[in-house]
């Protein structure tokens, strides 16, 4: 009697081993953990995006450093534009109040206020890269985890054809391609971690540079000349925890 066998990804599905069903649940963990942040880091950054312009427009049509900051204290910085200027408002607030009464204060104001800024770029420059890791980590291990799959799934394979006896070419190509599909599957949990990854990792890099042009431009007003008064209310805002996920 003439039996036909059947192949394709369920039947691999159903004749693979514990090792191979860890190797595509790994696979599967990769691909979800991917997508969230593609899917959460684009939400955030259109978000940054359109507040960024909405306080820049603020800022460059305001009279005066005391409109901006008669401004921050109506609304909580959101963007890392508006959260830096706010730090550095209070830090020369404080500074020209206060003098040096700790040892992170010693300095010049101009000094002080270099300190703070640098503060807040490395906090906001922590913030925007969360995720990152996560991508580049996925791209760059995935396809592994799909070829340690496939190499396992073709050991299986040789080892059965060779128990049976049957090495005719019908017998050997359905089994070796059922496991190539372990390698297929890792590289479609690639290649979007590392093109979502060069995407924000070009996208952060624009931002950053505009804020660290905007730190220059800022810095220059509040030790030039520029007068700001009765600032004794505004509260420094701390950035945005950062989740778990992203931290590495």
């Amino acid at each position: 009697m003439d039996h036909t066998q059947s192949f394709g990804l369920a039947d691999f599905l159903a004749q693979t081993d514990a090792i191979s069903k860890s190797a595509i649940f790994i696979l599967l963990v990769m691909s979800l953990a991917t997508w969230y942040l593609i899917i959460t880091k684009s939400i955030q950054a259109l978000a940054v995006r359109k507040q960024s312009k909405r306080f820049l427009d603020m800022f460059w049509n305001a009279p005066s450093l005391q409109a901006v900051a008669t401004q921050l204290r109506k609304q909580r910085p959101n963007d890392p534009f508006s959260h830096l200027t706010c730090h550095a408002v209070v830090a020369a607030h404080h500074h020209a109040q206060h003098g040096a009464d700790r040892l992170n204060e010693v300095g010049s104001a101009a000094e002080f206020l270099t300190r703070t800024m640098r503060r807040i770029l490395d906090e906001e420059t922590a913030r925007i890269e969360t995720g990152l890791t996560v991508l580049a980590s996925v791209g760059s291990t995935a396809p592994f985890v799909g070829l340690f799959g496939t190499v396992w799934g073709v050991y299986h394979a040789l080892v059965n054809i060779g128990m049976t006896g049957q090495g005719t070419l019908d017998k050997v190509a359905g089994p070796v391609g059922e496991a190539l599909i372990m390698t297929a599957l890792g590289l479609a949990v690639a290649i979007p971690a590392v093109l979502a990854y060069n995407a924000f990792t070009r996208s952060n890099r624009i931002l950053l540079s505009k804020l660290d042009s905007f730190a220059h431009d800022l810095f220059a007003f509040l030790t030039t000349g520029s007068h700001v008064n009765d600032l004794t209310t505004i509260v420094p805002i701390k950035p945005a925890p950062t989740t778990s996920q992203g931290a590495a």
